[in-house]
């Protein structure tokens, strides 16, 4: 069988893509930086760089993905799981980045095929954050309860709680983790995750980052903007009140907000599908080439 030919972007299209993805993740990356400077916090735009752990300049960092190659010189080259071919083109080593990963491969692409598989469920309205304050008298964040400790209890109370989430469960209080429907675990992950979940939706962005290097980079910056626009709407919808920052509350204990959040939980869900997509594709593509050809 003939060899696949690896198409090779020539520098100025990998550097223009480059300074585009830059650019792009700037807008989030360079107002973090400037407030880590100064010493100050953000209630809404920090859990992206603090609950995920990759860092600004790491997102700032423009990769082409497997199958794809750079003319050089390119500063790829010096970065780990990167390989030069004699004839000086920079690619990706697909081979040692699965011996290295191939076990993180295998995960993300089951537990996203797997939620993929399901429908999208927009009945949640939010109330995993109205679930870590309940009877807690200790906010989790330096802002004030919207309706009060009294009246956020009451919300809990008065509504169902289905969260599918574990990383959203493990911070329920301890007198809210009854109250859930479902009882997730890091185990059960794969059998519960389902595409209209927010935080599953914000996880794209963990597994884009996760999978780094092998991830085109705009694929990265997509799944990293929806991370941020979940973000704001998970906080607008939480019993916090955030008017003095700028974020008008989508009050989910009122009709009006519970159709407003759906809906909204729709649109996430819709653009997760893609880019969940993406991701499943890059993990196929890995786990291919990273088979010896015989024959």
């Amino acid at each position: 069988m003939p060899t696949a030919v690896t198409p090779v972007l020539a520098v100025d299209e990998w550097r223009a893509r480059t300074a585009a993805h830059e650019a792009r993740v700037d807008r989030w990356t360079a107002p973090h930086r400037e407030r880590r400077g100064r010493g100050e916090t953000h209630p809404v735009h920090d859990f992206l760089f603090t609950y995920y752990s990759q860092a600004p300049g790491r997102l700032r960092r423009w990769h082409p993905g497997p199958g794809v190659a750079l003319a050089g010189p390119a500063p790829h080259a010096d970065w780990r799981w990167y390989a030069v071919d004699p004839d000086g083109a920079v690619r990706l080593d697909v081979a040692a980045f699965v011996a290295d990963r191939g076990d993180t491969v295998r995960f993300v692409q089951g537990l996203l095929a797997a939620t993929a598989s399901r429908p999208a469920f927009s009945g949640c309205f939010g109330l995993h954050e109205w679930a870590m304050v309940y009877r807690d008298r200790e906010t989790r964040h330096a802002v004030p309860l919207r309706l009060g400790p009294d009246g956020t209890d009451a919300v809990v109370e008065a509504h169902s709680i289905r969260c599918t989430h574990y990383d959203a469960f493990r911070f329920f209080t301890p007198s809210a983790a009854p109250r859930n429907r479902l009882q997730p675990t890091r185990e059960t992950q794969p059998e519960l995750e389902q595409p209209g979940c927010l935080h599953a939706g914000m996880d794209l962005y963990k597994w884009a980052y996760k999978l780094s290097p092998a991830t085109p980079g705009e694929l990265v910056a997509d799944c990293f903007e929806l991370a941020a626009d979940i973000r704001e709407l998970d906080m607008r919808a939480s019993p916090y009140d955030l008017r003095e920052h700028g974020y008008a509350p989508v009050a989910i204990e009122t009709p009006e907000g519970k159709a407003a959040y759906a809906a909204a939980q729709r649109g996430f869900a819709e653009r997760g599908a893609v880019l969940r997509q993406g991701l499943v594709e890059v993990c196929e593509a890995l786990l291919q080439d990273a088979v010896p050809s015989h024959g």
